[in-house]
Parts: structure tokens; sequence; C-alpha cells
């Protein structure tokens, strides 16, 4: 399995869609709706209204979304891991990478806000990452200080990742005032509409702004939920080891997306700490830029057991959760 991935074969996302197919059979042989959690945006609840216009007879529409949604995330940053060369030459390991971590726990494959916002944080990482050298990066500036803000009214939390955009555009672009103050307007572009519709609509004195404060968040509470745990933990510090090891022989601007990919994680692993709430869908944010990091573990070793071992472990996990819910 791992060897078909490593290939840069011509059909490898026609494989990478077999492959999702296999493994969110149970988000289809189990429909499930979507529920609104305290934090999630007036965006997300706008979608979800809207997708109930044609969800009469038809649930499972919430599940097709939520397949194509993990779909594309998988081929999109696949596609940004081997235009950087992160990981050396062409292949499929972060997709599968991707698609089987988002398989392990059943929030990871429901159509949610942090769902949404991976979309988002994938363009985003992408936009920065191809800053380096633009001779015209004004739009994109924009953009992604747009697509920031936007993120933020589907899952409030996720305007934690001003942190990763702000140190990102530091490391790939000279200071430059004019470039921050596009970034700060896209930033508060959607936030500016969002008033003006409050203030136009009589509603804005009724309006509650979220706030912020850490607290303890909900992890599943299981012994296959600790198992998978222990495993991602082994897999990420197998692939910083290899990553760390390998890194001095790239060029700067893969060094450089490297350690912006490092910085996500920790974003990542943050936002579940802002607000919490009692939901376990919010650690997909971690899946995205762990997905490079655990295809580094399938990638690099010349002996192919351990690879081998751990993709399988995982995959035996998924099976197990799957039949002892």
């Amino acid at each position: 399995m791992i060897g078909i991935f490593k290939a840069n074969n011509p059909s490898g996302n026609a494989i990478l869609f077999l492959y999702a197919i296999v493994l969110k059979i149970p988000m289809f042989l189990h429909t499930s709706m979507p529920s609104v959690q305290p934090l999630d945006g007036i965006l997300y609840k706008y979608c979800l209204q809207f997708i109930g216009l044609f969800d009469k007879g038809f649930p499972i529409i919430y599940n097709i979304i939520a397949f194509l949604l993990l779909f594309i995330q998988a081929i999109s940053f696949n596609k940004i891991v081997n235009d950087q060369r992160l990981l050396k030459q062409n292949n499929f390991l972060t997709g599968m990478s991707y698609l089987l971590l988002t398989s392990l726990f059943s929030d990871w494959f429901s159509l949610s806000a942090p769902l949404i916002v991976n979309t988002f944080l994938v363009w985003i990482f992408t936009r920065i990452t191809v800053l380096y050298n633009n001779p015209k990066p004004k739009a994109t500036l924009f953009n992604i200080g747009l697509a920031t803000g936007l993120a933020a009214f589907f899952y409030f939390p996720s305007i934690t990742f001003l942190i990763l955009v702000i140190v990102g555009i530091a490391i790939f672009r000279s200071f430059k005032l004019q470039e921050w103050v596009l970034v700060l307007l896209g930033i508060i572009t959607p936030l500016y509409f969002f008033a003006s519709y409050l203030f136009l609509t009589n509603n804005i004195k009724s309006f509650h702004f979220p706030g912020f404060h850490f607290s303890h968040p909900l992890f599943v509470n299981n012994k296959w939920a600790y198992a998978v745990l222990f495993v991602i933990i082994i897999v990420t510090f197998i692939g910083v080891y290899f990553v760390n090891t390998n890194m001095s022989r790239q060029v700067v601007q893969t060094r450089k997306s490297w350690q912006l990919l490092f910085l996500y994680f920790v974003v990542a692993a943050l936002v579940p700490f802002v607000n919490a709430g009692f939901n376990f869908s919010y650690w997909i944010l971690i899946t995205v830029p762990l997905s490079p990091i655990c295809a580094a573990v399938f990638f690099y070793p010349q002996k192919k057991t351990i690879p081998l071992l751990l993709h399988w472990c995982l995959f035996g996990l998924y099976v197990a959760i799957q039949f002892n819910k």
C-alpha cells in the first residue's frame, strides 16, 4: 500500500480516491446530521440552513459533502507538499496520511465547522509558501487576510491562526508596511460587512462576542482512543526526526515551508484549548500539518518494516474503533 502512494504515479489521485472510499465506508453506512456547537460561526449555521433545503429524504448529502471536502483537502495539501519539495520527490503519501488520520474518529469525517476551516487553512498555507520571491504579492496578501477573517466566521477559535499568518508572512517576506496593511484590511473586511449587516438589521446590540478564554478540551475517553493517540505520538516523533535529519539538504524555501508547517501544527494543537467546547471535531485541525510528518515516516526509512508496521497499526486501530462503537 505504501509503495503505491510513494511512487509518482500519474493515476495517483484516482488511487487516492479509491483509498478514500474504502476508509470512509462507515460514514455512508451510518448517516448523521451535523450538530451546531456553541462556537460554530454564523456562516457555518447559514451553510447548514442552505444544505437543509435539499436534505429532505436525502440526509446522506451531509456525508457526501464531508467526503468531498476531505478528499479535496487531501489532494490539495499533497500538491503543495510536492510543489515545495518537502519530501524530496513527488508522491501521494501526504494525501494518504491525511485520509487515514481523519478516519480514526467519527467526529473527524462528519461535516463540521472545523472541517470546513481546514479547507481555508490549506489554502492559506499554500498562498503563504508561494510568497517567497513573489514580485506581485499584493492580491495574495489581501486574500490571505480575507480567508483568515472568513474562517473565524465558520469556527471562532480559528482566529488563533492569525499567529500562523503573521509569522508566516514574516518568514517569507521582508517587512514592508504596505503589505502588512493589505493583510490587515483583508482580515477586517468580513468583520466590517458583518458589523454593517448587524447595524442595518438593528441587531448590533443583541450580538454577543464569544471572547477568549483557555480551558481543558474534551478528549474521547476510551481505550481505543488512547491507543490511537499513543501511536500518533510515536509516528509524530519519528517523523520529526526524519524531517530534521534531511532538512539540511533542502533549499532555503523548503526549509522555510517546514518551519511554517511545524508552527501550523503547534497552533492547531493550541486551538482546541481556546474556548474549549464539548465536541471532539475541533481536533481535526491538527491532521493537516500532521499528515506530511506522517508521510516522512513512510517515505524516508530504507527498511520498510517500520513504515509498514505503523501504517497497518493505524489501519487496524481504525477498523477496531469502527467495530467497537
